[in-house]
């Protein structure tokens, strides 16, 4: 046993699935075992090629080393996935010609696996740079990379015979693997976290990066290669790189933010997941918090049952656990090393992309096609693939809209905190006309200018980032008011949709967060009605009921706001409520 060849899996601090396993306990442990039933339907079959990728901090880790729990002969795990979602597998097979029902025991600690932490051997690559002597025919990390593995391959005495007798050299992977399959007979489980860690830290050595995918290639591609196999698992941010419009690696089945298809439920923690975890003892933060902080993720997967489509909203798991531990919402993104990454994409502004980026943060939509990405941070050449990226780095949700077309939008209030934070931080927000729009509407309700007001929303109405969610309805509205007012007021005020007050649900509150001075604004929506209508709805239904209490002397501003689909206009009025005597 290695690190890399049947690598040690029995403590915590070299496994992270270990690690989590012992929530257990606490109630904060997430079953995602079922995710091994799927790689043991594909056991020495010909889709036994998977390449599984999404954000930083979405567990790709983890299930990468739930793999290697599960299949290595290193390992003695059986009573770790005792009683877990993995030990109810039931199937059948064709094994050595005939068929065999089959339970999760089948192939439990019984493979030889190579895994691959790029990270870390990175971190090992750099140390060995640092170092004055050199080992043969070693030149970069591809070459590193290679060397580790034969290492390991030579230190087993079941293959050290083998290699040696064949005079395999530091470098020829392939041909170490190829050898031991011919001789022994002996297939490998190969798994490698961060496969796209070339693309990313080496982004612009082409030579570097051609002669890695030229070592995956002979490794998957080529037929010697491939038959030593019996499944192969990439994780990683980036999908596989793409050449003249195709994959380098295209006979493995992909699976992305962009393209997640039936494994949506495990790019993060599912909506039922989540309400189980939340409804722990040790949870003191409700669903709904945890849903507008760090849901909205929406995948869509085809439920074959129902023979339709249906979306998944999926939540980032760290973040999620994060909150939980710390007992807090908040940003636990602004500390990932890809906000420099988003920095550089929104300053390219290609197609007028900061203008976008500013209405998707406010709540807006923005069509692009994801067709001609390439999957790697350097071939950036447009707009749809700047947000084809941001897709896979985490910073944008998307829905499908066709095949290749999909509709990006800010998934959540952590997204949206940390996008915010590094726009304000740009020589060139103050400048821009949304930001102005911003505290222009602002300004009108707090100064009663009903006209102002109508005329602003209006123009939010009828700009494209509304279209995608429905023109006519009074969600529209809602979101115009939220985006419109969002710079203005994200830093001074809490924003409450459907809040309950009085005798029913106010549609949107705004209430300040510390300051006094600052109104709190009560808003009704109506469509094909008045705004008086919707003013009156305020007063009948005493929504400023709850701040008229405990000798609460804030202003409170009732706006009335209403859009007729006859005329396409929209009406406002404004109210100061009376100071209680």
């Amino acid at each position: 046993m290695g690190t890399i060849l049947n690598p040690r899996t029995d403590t915590e601090s070299e496994n992270q699935f270990l690690k989590i396993c012992k929530n257990r306990i606490n109630g904060l442990f997430v079953d995602k075992t079922d995710f091994i039933n799927e790689t043991i339907d594909r056991f020495d079959m010909d889709n036994n090629l998977i390449a599984f990728t999404k954000p930083r901090r979405f567990g790709k880790t983890v299930t990468a080393h739930m793999l290697a729990c599960y299949y290595s002969k290193g390992a003695d795990c059986k009573d770790v996935f005792s009683g877990l979602k993995v030990a109810g597998y039931a199937g059948v097979k064709l094994i050595n010609g005939q068929e065999k029902k089959i339970t999760y025991e089948e192939y439990l600690n019984k493979s030889n696996v190579i895994f691959l932490d790029m990270n870390n051997v990175n971190s090992k690559y750099r140390n060995y740079v640092r170092r004055t002597a050199k080992i043969e025919e070693v030149s970069d990390i591809v070459d590193f990379t290679e060397y580790l593995v034969i290492k390991e391959l030579k230190e087993e005495p079941e293959f050290a015979p083998i290699l040696a007798k064949a005079g395999i050299s530091n470098i020829g992977i392939n041909d170490a693997l190829s050898e031991i399959h011919q001789k022994l007979h002996i297939s490998f489980v190969f798994i490698m976290d961060e496969w796209d860690l070339i693309y990313r830290e080496y982004r612009d050595n082409e030579t570097l990066q051609e002669k890695f995918i030229d070592m995956l290639t002979g490794l998957f591609k080529a037929t010697e290669g491939l038959s030593c196999f019996s499944l192969a698992y990439l994780t990683g941010i980036l999908p596989i790189k793409k050449y003249n419009s195709e994959s380098a690696l295209n006979n493995f089945k992909e699976y992305n933010m962009l393209m997640p298809g039936k494994f949506a439920p495990y790019f993060g923690f599912t909506d039922e997941e989540v309400a189980r975890i939340s409804s722990h003892p040790r949870c003191h933060i409700s669903k709904e918090l945890l849903k507008e902080w760090y849901e909205g993720y929406k995948i869509r997967l085809y439920d074959e049952n129902a023979r339709t489509y249906r979306d998944f909203d999926v939540y980032n798991p760290n973040s999620v656990i994060s909150a939980i531990s710390e007992n807090r919402c908040q940003s636990y993104w602004s500390n990932t090393s890809s906000n420099a990454e988003a920095i550089r994409l929104i300053n390219m502004n290609y197609e007028g992309i900061k203008d976008d980026i500013i209405n998707l943060i406010s709540g807006g939509r923005i069509l692009f096609d994801c067709e001609s990405f390439n999957n790697d941070m350097t071939s950036i050449e447009n707009k749809d693939q700047v947000f084809s990226l941001l897709v896979c780095l985490g910073y944008l949700g998307c829905s499908e809209e066709g095949d290749f077309l999909r509709s990006a939008y800010m998934p959540n209030r952590e997204i949206r905190s940390a996008l915010s934070s590094i726009v304000r931080k740009q020589p060139w927000f103050n400048s821009m006309p949304v930001i102005e729009r911003s505290e222009k509407l602002f300004q009108a309700i707090r100064s009663l200018d009903a006209a102002t007001t109508a005329e602003i929303v209006g123009g939010i109405h009828n700009s494209p980032y509304v279209s995608v969610i429905g023109y006519n309805k009074e969600e529209a509205l809602v979101f115009c008011l939220i985006s419109g007012l969002m710079w203005r007021a994200e830093s001074s005020y809490d924003s409450y949709r459907e809040l309950p007050a009085g005798k029913g649900f106010a549609d949107l509150v705004f209430v300040p967060k510390t300051r006094p001075d600052l109104p709190i604004m009560i808003i009704e929506f109506k469509r094909d009605y008045t705004a008086e209508d919707a003013l009156n709805q305020i007063k009948k239904q005493d929504y400023a009921a709850r701040y008229r209490q405990n000798g609460d002397e804030r202003e409170v501003l009732l706006i009335g706001l209403n859009y007729s689909s006859e005329t396409k206009e929209h009406h406002c009025v404004i109210e100061k409520m009376p100071q209680k005597n």
